[in-house]
C-alpha cells in the first residue's frame, strides 16, 4: 500500500453512523458544541497569553494581533465547518487529512494534534495555577512557592534553567481531577463546561464594561512601539515590537483560538453533526474574537503593557486601576479560575478522541481506542493524556508551552485549508451540508495567514516542532505503517 493512500469516504461515513458498546455516545446539541468552543477559546487568550504577548511582542498593538489571528481563524474555521459537516467523525483534522491527503500526511497531522492539545491543556493549567495561587494569597492562604511554579525557566531562546522550585502542584491536581471527570462521561463534562462558560463570559463582560471607564489612553501611546534593536550590533530584533512584533504576537496568541478545532473532535458525539458542527465552530469563533479584541484594549489601557508579563495579567491590570475596581479584581480571579479550568477540560476531552480515531485506524496500539463499556468514553486514552499533561504542566514554563501549541495549531489549520482545495477539485460532487464560501480564496487566505504566522514564531519553536515530528515519523515507520487497517484491507 502507498503511504499516500486515502481512506474512502464511504468507510468514514459507515464509522460515523456506527452504534454499540464500542462507539462513542451521541449526546451533544448545537448549544453544547458552541459552549464547548467558547469554553476552550475564552481562557488562556484573555487570562494569560494576552499579557505576555503584549509585553514581549506587540505592546498595545496586540489588538491588531488578535484581528490578524482572528482573520486566519475565520478562514480556517470555514474550512473546518465544511469538513465537519461532510465527515462527522471523531479525529478532526487527522480524519480530514486521511480522506483527502493520504495516510502519511494524516499521521503527521494526528501527531501534530497530540502536540497541540496535550500541550494546550498543560499551558492553561499553568495559567490556572497562577490565578489560584494569587486568589488564595488574597485570602491569606500562602502555598510555598516551590510547589506552585515550574522547576525550569527558559533563558534566552532555548536554555532550560533550574528555578529551585519542585513542581507546580495546583496545575497537576487540576489536570488529574478533570481527567477523572472526563472518564465518567461526555454529557457530565459538557454540563460542567456550560455552567463555567456562563460564569466566565459574564465576568469578561463586566471587566470590559467597567474597565473602559478607567482606561488611561496614554498607555496606548505609542500604539505600535518601536522595534527593539540589539545593544551590540544595533540590528533590529525580529518579533520585538514594530510590525514584526505584531505578527509574532499574532502567532503566539493564535493558541487562544484552538477551541473551534476542539469542537470538531466531538463530531462523533453530536446528535446532528451535519447541522450542528458548523454552527458550533463559527458561532464560538465569532463571539470570542469580539471579546478578545475588547479585552485586549481594556488591559493595555489600564496598565503600561510591560507590566503585563505575568501569569495573571488581568488581575494586574485591574489592580493598577485602584480601589474603584477592587471588587471586580476578585470576581475576575473567580472567572479566571473557572474559565481556565473549562479550557483544560475541553483540551483533555479533544486529545483522547484523536487517539481514538488513530487507534481505530491501526496507526496507534488498540489500547488508545478502547471505549468504557459503561461510560462510553475512550477512558484509557483519557487517562494516558491526563497523566502526560499533568507531568508537563508540573515541570515546564508557560512561555515555552504556549509557543509549541501555537505552531502545532497553525500547522493543522494549513493542512485543513489545503484539504478543502484538494477535495473540491478531486471530488466536486460530494454531498456538502455546509460549503466553504469563495473557494479558492478562503482556503488560500487561510493557508497564507497561518503559514506566515508560523514563519513569525521563534526559530527554536521550529526546531522543537521538527524534533517532535521526527519522533512521530519513526513511530509511523516502525508501527503505524505496518499495522494500518487500510493497508491490511488492501486499501
Amino acid at each position: 500500500m502507498s503511504i499516500w493512500s486515502k481512506k474512502p469516504l464511504a468507510i468514514l461515513m459507515q464509522e460515523a453512523s456506527g452504534e454499540g458498546e464500542a462507539t462513542l455516545k451521541r449526546s451533544l446539541t448545537a448549544m453544547n458544541l458552541t459552549l464547548l468552543g467558547i469554553g476552550a477559546i475564552i481562557g488562556a487568550g484573555i487570562f494569560v497569553l494576552t499579557g505576555t504577548a503584549a509585553a514581549q511582542h506587540a505592546g498595545p498593538a496586540i489588538v491588531i494581533s488578535f484581528i490578524i489571528a482572528g482573520a486566519g481563524c475565520a478562514f480556517a474555521g470555514l474550512c473546518y465547518a465544511e469538513f465537519a459537516s461532510m465527515i462527522p467523525i471523531a479525529g478532526s483534522a487527522y480524519t480530514y487529512g486521511y480522506a483527502t491527503l493520504g495516510e502519511l500526511l494524516a499521521w503527521i497531522i494526528g501527531w501534530d494534534l497530540i502536540l497541540e492539545y496535550l500541550f494546550a491543556a498543560s499551558t492553561v493549567a499553568v495559567g490556572w495555577s497562577g490565578y489560584v495561587v494569587q486568589g488564595l494569597g488574597d485570602l491569606g492562604i500562602v502555598i510555598p512557592s516551590q510547589f506552585t511554579s515550574s522547576p525550569f525557566v527558559v533563558e534566552g531562546t532555548h536554555t532550560l534553567v533550574r528555578t529551585g522550585a519542585i513542581i507546580n502542584a495546583p496545575a497537576v491536581l487540576l489536570v488529574l481531577g478533570l481527567t477523572w471527570l472526563l472518564v465518567l462521561g461526555i454529557r457530565e463534562s459538557a454540563r460542567l463546561n456550560n455552567l463555567i462558560v456562563y460564569v466566565k463570559v459574564g465576568i469578561v463582560l463586566l471587566v470590559i464594561g467597567f474597565g473602559f471607564f478607567y482606561v488611561d489612553s496614554a498607555n496606548w501611546s505609542p500604539f505600535i512601539p518601536a522595534q527593539l534593536t540589539d545593544g551590540i550590533s544595533g540590528n533590529p530584533i525580529t518579533g520585538k515590537f514594530g510590525w514584526s512584533g505584531i505578527f509574532a504576537g499574532a502567532g503566539v496568541i493564535f493558541f487562544a483560538y484552538i477551541g473551534f478545532d476542539a469542537v470538531s473532535t466531538a463530531a462523533q458525539e453530536a446528535k446532528n453533526p451535519q447541522r450542528d458542527l458548523p454552527i458550533g465552530i463559527m458561532a464560538s469563533l465569532a463571539v470570542c474574537t469580539v471579546l478578545y479584541i475588547l479585552m485586549a484594549m481594556v488591559m493595555t489601557g489600564l496598565v503600561p503593557f510591560p507590566q503585563l508579563d505575568v501569569a495573571e495579567p488581568v488581575y494586574v491590570a485591574l489592580d493598577a486601576a485602584g480601589p474603584q475596581l477592587a471588587w471586580l479584581k476578585y470576581l475576575t480571579t473567580v472567572g479566571a479560575v473557572a474559565g481556565l479550568a473549562s479550557v483544560v477540560l475541553v483540551m483533555l476531552m479533544a486529545q483522547p478522541r484523536i487517539f481514538y480515531a488513530m487507534s481505530r485506524d491501526g496507526l496507534l496500539p488498540p489500547i488508545f481506542g478502547r471505549v468504557h463499556p459503561k461510560y462510553q468514553t475512550p477512558w484509557l486514552a483519557t487517562i494516558i493524556t491526563g497523566g502526560c499533561a499533568a507531568v508537563v504542566a508540573g515541570l515546564l514554563p508557560i512561555g515555552l508551552l504556549g509557543q509549541l501549541v501555537s505552531i502545532g495549531t497553525l500547522f493543522a489549520f494549513v493542512i485543513v485549508c489545503a484539504g478543502i482545495l484538494v477535495l473540491r477539485y478531486t471530488k466536486p460532487d460530494l454531498k456538502r451540508p455546509f460549503r466553504t464560501p469563495f473557494v479558492p480564496f478562503v482556503p488560500l487566505a487561510g493557508i497564507g495567514i497561518c503559514a506566515y504566522l508560523m514563519y513569525s514564531l521563534p526559530s527554536d519553536t521550529w526546531w522543537r516542532l521538527a524534533i517532535w515530528m521526527g519522533i512521530g515519523l519513526l513511530i509511523y515507520a516502525f508501527y503505524g505503517r505496518h499495522n494500518s487497517k487500510l493497508a491490511n484491507s488492501g486499501g
